[in-house]
């Protein structure tokens, strides 16, 4: 069974150094904040977490959908302990919504991010960007999907401005009301791949789902006409089989996608400015005031756009912040152990000191 969830030898390399006798591998197909439903050779199963990966889990994160898994399962109960999660090939991360340093693996172990957005109002090339450098730094293949075509008068052209955009990045116009689009879609999901649609709510994710299983799977909701977006119709993580083979993990709608760490997903997105940066004239120009900058003459000539431009510095200031904000975290982390030894070790000698102790 798990083979077709993408189990392979390498897999089965990688569970034979966690596991103990007894274990089997499994793969979370449905994420819950309680319990995990998880696919195995015993059947789906409700997996939760041993108490010691719990604990582990408050800093280094809990697993996430797509998650290889070392389980120790009562296949009379349907049940399993989670002791061990798989190193992860690639993962799709955010910044958590409570957190400004805290990582949140949104899908795990992908092959294929596919960048949702929609041909009608909800099109925002400054959005995009930002998914598509996330997607970059996720370490699996990014396609841009621009769905609802029959809402765009001209969808070829958009297509266009947005593959200009997203250099290196397949573009794909889709429409599932009339299905177009979704053979070349298809095309991208090889058989025992995982893939992964990302995007903002109301752009047509859920529907996209629908079309290629074939049938109502996924919970749709119309998008409101005044400003045509949508809201979230997916409220857990799952990973589904599809007719082709490949798998396709559905995700609740993002509405920001926080950039930690993603410097290549950035440079990625941005390689134009960036390799226009490489030919001003001093190696440390700022952009700014500096004879001899490239990045200021083509913005003066009009060959690099100066809402990308914005939105590029925009981004790596974020970057930048970030990684401070995660410097912080850490020594703060740091102080309050060292304040505990300390405290430990107050109460310790105390103890020793006090005769009557």
């Amino acid at each position: 069974m798990i083979e077709a969830y993408g189990w392979s030898e390498s897999w089965r390399a990688a569970f034979a150094a966690e596991a103990r006798p007894g274990h089997i591998p499994g793969r979370i197909i449905v994420q819950r904040r309680e319990a995990n439903l998880v696919a195995t050779d015993l059947g789906i199963l409700t997996a939760r977490l041993s108490g010691r990966l719990r604990h582990a889990a408050r800093e280094a994160g809990y697993p996430a959908a797509g998650d290889w898994l070392v389980l120790a399962a009562k296949a009379e109960e349907a049940t399993a302990t989670i002791h061990a999660v798989l190193p992860r090939r690639t993962a799709f991360v955010r910044r958590a919504a409570d957190s400004v340093q805290t990582l949140q693996v949104i899908a795990a172990n992908i092959d294929v991010v596919f960048v949702v957005t929609s041909l009608n109002a909800d099109l925002n090339p400054r959005r995009l960007e930002r998914f598509l450098a996330a997607a970059w730094q996720s370490g699996a293949r990014p396609v841009v999907v621009l769905t609802k075509a029959d809402l765009s008068q001209n969808p070829e052209a958009e297509a266009a401005e947005v593959a200009a955009m997203a250099t290196g990045c397949p573009v794909l116009v889709v429409s599932a009301r009339e299905g177009r689009g979704l053979d070349a879609l298809r095309a991208h999901i090889r058989p025992g791949e995982t893939c992964v649609l990302i995007g903002s709510s109301g752009v047509g994710k859920s529907t996209l789902v629908n079309a290629l299983l074939g049938e109502e799977r996924m919970a749709t909701q119309e998008i409101r006409a005044a400003d045509a977006r949508g809201r979230h119709t997916t409220s857990s993580r799952h990973l589904i089989l599809l007719p082709g083979g490949g798998l396709l993990l559905d995700t609740p709608g993002i509405r920001e996608v926080g950039l930690i760490d993603a410097e290549a997903g950035l440079s990625a997105v941005f390689e134009d400015i960036e390799e226009l940066a490489t030919t001003c004239r001093f190696r440390d120009c700022s952009h700014t005031t500096e004879p001899g900058c490239a990045v200021r003459a083509a913005l003066e000539a009009g060959t690099l756009d100066a809402e990308r431009w914005a939105h590029f510095r925009k981004l790596e200031q974020e970057l930048a912040e970030s990684g401070q904000a995660k410097d912080r975290a850490a020594q703060e982390v740091q102080r309050r152990r060292q304040a505990g030894q300390q405290r430990s070790y107050r109460s310790a000698k105390k103890g020793l000191l006090d005769p009557s102790s």
